[in-house]
């Protein structure tokens, strides 16, 4: 019986598999043509699926199969996937790895032709991330992060050998709010730039993603659903890159199992002590005037 791979070993197996997604993605973006929107979708941000979405979870679903076949695996399209049953499991485990695949996380910004979206794929145990890659396909570059050993960045013809430590140097004073927490807004926008998508949101002007918070653009966020697929896992790598992230009660997000969805009920991501405690107290000032 073969020994169990390394999230490491499991990263570099798949990144060629990886390349070959961002290279289709980003060729086809101008002519992609929307199929009918989600029936789970809530808001314009998640309710699109495009042909991307469902071409890319395939490759990767095919080159798991062929290559880890007894490893568990939870992507975004696994209700419409053909191949959801030949994989061991799409749960949490403690014997094995779950993989989970956002395969075109940002579909909306994909679909209006903006540069931001990226592919997401995860290695999780039962408790907490192994490994995170984000790759970016139309800024030719990825990001990836095994615990506890940093985040590191390349551009997509690199191996993660050859990836160097991520840095950052003066960040844009913006935050960023998610879908649903727009309500935060006047508490914050005095000290900071902030942006809310859910009124924000421009099809012909690009705004920060998430991971606004590694190139730069953003020094904090707000998620009210931390995905397992896409923003919990940036906000695993963020703070694997110095940020503080915690809930909305201001303490460590709590075990993956714990949780229910394959998702956190809310998040904050900061760069620093003082951005995070200004997010924290607009979340429980909220909090009290609403309980």
């Amino acid at each position: 019986m073969s020994s169990k791979p390394s999230p490491r070993e499991i990263l570099q197996t798949l990144l060629p598999h990886l390349r070959v997604a961002a290279g289709y993605a980003h060729q086809i973006q101008t002519k992609i043509i929307s199929l009918p929107a989600k029936e789970t979708g809530n808001n314009i941000l998640s309710a699109a699926l495009t042909d991307a979405d469902l071409s890319i979870q395939i490759l990767i679903e095919v080159a798991l199969l062929g290559t880890y076949p007894d490893l568990a695996f939870y992507g975004e399209e696994y209700e419409q996937s053909r191949n959801t049953k030949y994989f061991s499991s799409t749960e949490l485990n403690t014997n094995n790895y779950l993989i989970t695949l956002d395969p075109i996380d940002g579909t909306k910004y994909y679909l209006d032709g903006f540069d931001n979206y990226q592919i997401i794929l995860n290695i999780l145990n039962a408790d907490s991330y192994e490994a995170v890659i984000a790759l970016s396909p139309a800024q030719n570059c990825y990001y990836y992060t095994i615990k506890n050993q940093g985040v590191y960045r390349g551009n997509l013809a690199q191996d993660l050998d050859d990836c160097t430590p991520l840095t950052i140097t003066n960040p844009r004073q913006a935050i960023l709010l998610g879908w649903g927490m727009a309500h935060l807004k006047p508490a914050l926008q005095d000290k900071y730039q902030v942006i809310d998508l859910e009124n924000c949101y421009s099809s012909s002007v690009q705004f920060p993603n998430y991971n606004g918070i590694f190139s730069g653009d953003l020094i904090g966020w707000i998620t009210k659903r931390g995905k397992f697929i896409d923003s919990a896992a940036l906000a695993f790598m963020a703070q694997e890159n110095g940020c503080i992230v915690t809930g909305f009660d201001g303490l460590p997000l709590p075990p993956l199992h714990t949780c229910k969805d394959y998702s956190y009920d809310g998040a904050i991501v900061a760069n620093s002590p003082q951005v995070h405690q200004d997010l924290l107290a607009a979340c429980q000032k909220q909090s009290s005037s609403t309980s």
